[in-house]
Formats: structure tokens, sequence, C-alpha cells
């Protein structure tokens, strides 16, 4: 018996109960899918979380303090991905009375004998949920910095529209502020907002620019976003309280190292920070934080795949069951067919076939349907399809077939022919 023989008496073997056969692939296709849909959830989520670390670029460092409770009026790291995988400075020993980072922190750290490495440093404070409002038209801004202009650079925040402001205007304490497109598109709409006045919880400001836009990172919208000269969001929203964060940007991304260390010894001397003691801010490396960064999420997206895969091993054991059934209500019909002269192979290979045909059918369906879902945002996050995970999931799924699919095609090739002819 040839195999396209064997292929069609599998095929017949298939549609003889079609709804067994769809419930069947059913289970394989929903395994399918969900390892490459995971997969490639995971890899949406790494390369969002990488692209939200590259817009400050490999040469820049952010200090933040490190004691809990000493945020103050500068709110602290809520415009800055993956604040809390810092790495901290300082001995583990007891800890020093806790000092806030404070302009005069930042303007040390501009000292060109003491950090040579250092291009610049913008001293930051943050407020959040900041309402706005122009001429009827409202809307929340996620994200009110006040810093210098150096911030625009070091934070890679160029403007697309207007201008940035100057360090005239931050020592003037004007204000005025560049907003974001989510904040231009809502407050504004088609009309420029250039030179228009907005009130943010009562306080006038002029927009002098429209940063170029970045993109949404899962459930944080990067344009969503205003940046005023630092004395005028103190003295109207914040108050003159600590710093948020330092950011400060090296000559070089080969001059980074210099720079941390740099940084390091200054803020170690003005905060009184001992060998046997800890200190009470942390410098935040971008190239060591996206390596950190990237390792978590593959082991991550690996975990998510080998969840996704358990639902393969059910769909697996789904096919034996049926296969077994299989056999035992077509066991006369084997009893025949070995009675005028089948062999065991052809009994053998039609059940093996039957099994792969249902596991890989179900595969591809499954790619179908992980092709299609990562279509759309899940959870806040665009999937990136993994063409390996594709291969991979395929691949187990027709292996899946012909592993479960062999005890119940090996139980029937042995059935003897006078006993299968008995069976009623």
């Amino acid at each position: 018996m040839g195999a396209l023989e064997v292929l069609r008496f599998a095929v017949r073997g298939l549609t003889a109960n079609k709804m067994r056969s769809v419930l069947t692939t059913l289970g394989i296709l929903i395994g399918v899918a969900a390892v490459i849909l995971l997969v490639a959830v995971g890899e949406g989520t790494s390369r969002s979380i990488t692209q939200n670390i590259q817009r400050l670029g490999a040469n820049t460092l952010t200090v933040m303090q490190s004691f809990s409770g000493g945020g103050g009026g500068g709110g602290g790291g809520g415009f800055f991905a993956g604040g809390g995988a810092a790495q901290q400075q300082g001995g583990t020993g007891p800890r020093t009375q806790a000092k806030e980072l404070t302009i005069e922190d930042a303007r040390a750290l501009t000292d060109a004998s003491a950090a040579p490495s250092v291009k610049s440093v913008s001293p930051v404070v943050s407020a959040s949920s900041q309402a706005a409002t122009y001429e009827g038209a409202s809307h929340s801004i996620a994200q009110l910095v006040g810093t210098y202009p150096s911030y625009f650079e070091a934070s890679n925040k160029p403007v697309a529209k207007g201008s940035y402001f100057y360090n005239d205007d931050v020592t003037a304490a004007w204000k005025i502020i560049v907003i974001g497109q989510t904040v231009a598109d809502d407050l504004f709409g088609s009309v420029d907002p250039i030179g228009k006045q907005v009130t943010i919880t009562g306080v006038p400001f002029t927009v002098v620019g429209v940063l170029k836009p970045a993109g949404s990172s899962g459930f944080q919208d990067a344009d969503d976003i205003a940046v005023a000269p630092l004395p005028a969001v103190q003295q109207s929203l914040t108050g003159y309280g600590p710093l948020g964060q330092i950011i400060v940007q090296a000559k070089s991304a080969t001059a980074v190292d210099a720079a941390q260390s740099e940084i390091t010894q200054i803020l170690d001397q003005r905060h009184g920070i001992t060998p046997t003691s800890t200190a009470d801010y942390r410098i935040l490396n971008q190239a060591q934080l996206q390596e950190t960064v990237s390792a978590a999420i593959g082991t991550f997206t690996v975990l998510l795949g080998a969840v996704a895969a358990i639902s393969l091993l059910v769909g697996g054991i789904g096919i034996t069951n049926i296969m077994l059934v299989t056999v035992t209500e077509r066991t006369r019909e084997i009893g025949i067919r070995k009675a005028i002269g089948a062999p065991r192979g052809a009994i053998l290979g039609q059940f093996l076939a039957e099994a792969t045909m249902l596991s890989l059918i179900g595969g591809l369906l499954g790619v179908a349907i992980g092709f299609i879902g990562s279509r759309f945002t899940i959870a806040g996050v665009q999937p990136v399809i993994v063409p390996t995970s594709i291969a991979l999931a395929l691949g187990v799924s027709v292996a899946i077939g012909l592993f479960f699919g062999s005890y119940p095609a090996n139980r029937a090739a042995k059935l003897r022919p006078i006993e299968a002819l008995r069976h009623e």
C-alpha cells in the first residue's frame, strides 16, 4: 500500500467524524496561537522599553534620590521609564543623615575641573496630572517638567515647531512652555499653538514650542508632557523643594563611566558620604540599565512562551484520547483490512498520519490566528512577531502529533485480525 493510499484512508477517517476532528484541532490551534502571541507580546514589550531607555541616549546619566519620602516638590521619576532598576552608589553600611538633591548639587556637577567628562547638567522638578485649559478646551498633562534648556538635548526631545526656551528665560523665570504633541492636539486641535496662552492650575503660560512626537510606550504616552523653565515651575506649581532628578550628559558614550565616577565623587563629598555609609542618591546608567532590562525581558518572554506551551501539551493529550477512541470504534474495520492483507506498516501509518494531520492543520491555523492577533494592541503593547517562535510552535505541534499519536497507532497496528473481527 503506497503513501497516497495511506493518506487517503487517513483523510477518510478524519472526515468520518468532523466535529471530533475540529474540536481536537482546536486544542492545537489555541496552543500554537498562544505561544506565538505571548512571545510576540514579550518581544513588543522589550522593544518598547528599550526605545524608552534609548530616548535619553547612551551618554546620559540620571541622578535620583534613593531614600524614601525624599521626592518633595520634585515629584520624582514619573517621566523616566525603569527608574526602579537603578544602580545605587555608595557603601552598604549605616546610612548618614539623608540630604536632598538641590540646585547647588547640580551647579557643582558643572565644575569643569571636578567633572571634565560632563557635557551638560539639567536639574529637574516634575509635577504630574496638571490641569491645563485653553478657550474652553481642557487636558490633564501627565507630566510637567521644570528644567534648563540643556534638558532637551540630554533627554533627546527635539522641538518640531517653534523653539525651546533659553538660559535667559530661566534666569528671568518667564512663564513660557514647550508642549508635547498630545497636549497640543487636545488643547488646540488644528489651531497653531505657538504664541497662545494656556492656563495650568490657574497660572498662565505662553506656548513657545511643540516637541517632536515620540510615540506611546505601552500605557505611557511620551507625548503627554510639557516642559517649562525651572524657576517658573517652582514659583507656580511645585514650590522650592528638592529636585526630583539631575540629568547629566557625558561628553560621549565612552566617557559615561568616567562621568559617573566624577559625579559620585562630587556628590559623596557634598552629602558627607563615607566609604562605610550608604549614599542617599543613586545614578542611573542608561547602558547598564538597558542591558539589565533586556536580560529581564528575555527571561520574561521565555516564561510566557513556556506557559503557552502547556496548552500545546494539553492539545497533544487530547489527540491521544481521540485517537484511542477512534481505534476502539474502528477495531472491526482494522481487522477486516488486516484479514485481506493490509500490512502492519499501513495500519500504523494511517493512524500516525491522522494524528499528524490533526496537529499540522491546528498548527497552521494557530499561526494564522497568531498573525492576525499581532495586528492588534494587547494590554497597551503592540506585539512583534518573532519568526523563530512560529517555526518552533509549528514544529512542536507536528512533533506532538507524531508523539501522542504513536501509542494509539501502534495499538491499532498490533491488533490480531481474528480478535479484531470478533469485536462488536
